[in-house]
């Protein structure tokens, strides 16, 4: 589920390249979420990977993280039995 996750919140990022010839990527309802490289792959990568320590970071602090196209992603406690 984290994988097809990432790969909706992939789909709606945004890459622009910058000035300097970098690439810088982010996507937008994911605050601190981007990446900047060398080339759009590299870039979006390194998006893929901020993207999944970001969930990974929510997930552990108990924070909401945004659902999207029907997949939710949360920790939801069980009874001890």
């Amino acid at each position: 589920m984290l994988f097809e996750y990432l790969q909706k919140a992939l789909r709606k990022a945004e890459y622009k390249k910058l000035d300097d010839g970098t690439w810088f990527a982010e996507t937008p309802g994911f605050g601190g979420v981007w990446a900047n490289a060398e080339t759009v792959e590299e870039c979006r990568r390194e998006l893929w990977e901020v993207l999944e320590e970001w969930v990974l970071l929510k997930l552990r602090d108990g924070d909401p993280i945004p659902a999207l196209e029907g997949i939710e992603i949360k920790i939801e406690k069980v009874a001890a039995g």
